[in-house]
């Protein structure tokens, strides 16, 4: 049985680490909160039964093993990590849901044919390096660089210098990949983080797939210069240039409508004087959509957008592809399953695919995915995200239905 007061008491003990004045969480990967929240994981994992590694990535993986099995384990996985000043349930519900499907098993001594991994993936949310997060699903999926490990974080300390400092060896990256051979199935909750689930008034989502996103950085280069000795003629304004090119985005995503969405999430302005007309400013921009060829016709126009636009204000511009990552449709077996399942178990669903990016999205890239969403209120990346114990447990137990149909194949 899904222990919903277990559930709730883990989460709550692990929003100690961490924990912030007005009751967020700031957990940032590699950090000694870090550290501390994942021993405390690893102690939950022991308690289950399972045998526990990490990888040179920094993934914390447990093993519950099959007695006599050499099949490709079942893996259930999410992050601990948070943004600054974040909420107590992103990432954090779908780890220990994992750890409490694997100690359900392990206490009731249910047999399974398969071993089943639960994994704490590294750094998924991005925000020690600012590179676009899902780290430790990447370097799992094989697509880290020397340039994934070169970034600085605001301290000037590079990823590769962080994990060495960590007890990591960035050199034998390549050790923390995976194949299907590996992983037959992937499976993640998490909470909702918007508004559908408590519009509609029902508690879990069956995820239909994972919206591709893109992050790209626009730097407009122009000509800082005295604020009140140049014309309003004579003018190359880095930042009317950035501007103009921020509502763009929305413009362009409108334009194609569906499941696109884009925001100009930062922007960056040099020397950011008062008395000086801005010469530099870059900002990222993140767009992202269902549809990979609809996402890319939009960074084309966006981009033809910006030529026009520097083009009138004399400013140059460069468009910089900081990070790509594909849609992830999930396996329709696990969406039939996932229906079947919540069927049995009287759990009201609603299917739906989700506009944020997870660490599913990745491992979709060599393993079959399917993905769940428990309700969530006032948002998230934010002290006030709020799951109910109830949704939780709900989420949980058709996890642990829909793990143990393939843990037992």
């Amino acid at each position: 049985m899904i222990n919903k007061q277990r559930l709730h008491e883990r989460i709550e003990s692990l929003a100690e680490i961490g924990k912030t004045a007005d009751g967020g969480v700031t957990r940032i990967a590699f950090t000694d909160e870090y550290k501390k929240g994942l021993d405390l994981i690893t102690a939950w994992m022991q308690q289950a039964g399972m045998r526990v590694r990490m990888d040179q990535a920094g993934n914390l993986i447990g093993i519950l093993e099959a007695p006599s099995s050499e099949l490709p384990a079942v893996a259930i996985g999410s992050h601990i990590d948070s943004v600054g000043n974040g909420g107590k349930y992103d990432g954090t519900v779908g780890v220990i849901a994992g750890i409490e499907v694997a100690q359900h098993i392990y206490e009731e001594n249910i047999s399974i044919k398969r071993p089943l991994e639960v994994i704490a993936f590294c750094e998924e949310e991005g925000s020690r390096f600012q590179s676009g997060g899902v780290y430790g699903s990447r370097a799992m999926a094989g697509k880290i660089t020397s340039d994934d490990l070169a970034v600085k974080d605001k301290e000037g300390v590079t990823r590769y210098e962080v994990m060495k400092q960590f007890g990591l060896d960035p050199e034998r990256i390549q050790e923390a990949e995976r194949d299907s051979s590996e992983i037959s199935l992937y499976l993640e909750m998490h909470i909702e983080q918007g508004p559908i689930l408590a519009k509609k008034d029902i508690p879990v989502g069956i995820i239909t797939g994972i919206t591709g996103l893109s992050l790209t950085e626009i730097v407009f280069e122009g000509e800082s210069n005295h604020v009140g000795a140049t014309p309003m003629d004579m003018r190359n304004d880095a930042l009317l240039g950035a501007c103009e090119a921020a509502l763009a985005v929305e413009k362009i995503v409108n334009k194609y409508g569906g499941t696109a969405v884009g925001t100009a999430a930062t922007m960056d302005v040099l020397p950011s004087q008062v008395n000086i007309i801005p010469g530099i400013v870059s900002t990222v921009v993140d767009v992202r959509d269902v549809d990979l060829i609809r996402r890319e016709n939009i960074l084309k126009d966006l981009e033809k957008k910006v030529k026009e636009i520097c083009e009138n204000r004399g400013l140059n511009y460069q468009f910089i592809t900081k990070l790509k990552a594909n849609p992830a449709m999930s396996a329709d077996h696990v969406l039939e399953r996932m229906r079947i399942e919540s069927k049995q178990l009287g759990i009201k669903t609603f299917e739906m695919p989700s506009g944020g990016g997870h660490d599913a999205q990745l491992i979709a890239e060599f393993t079959d995915m399917g993905m769940i969403f428990v309700r969530s209120e006032n948002g998230s990346h934010n002290p006030k995200e709020y799951a109910s114990p109830e949704d939780i447990t709900s989420g949980t137990e058709l996890l642990a239905n829909v793990a143990l149909h393939y843990l037992k194949c």
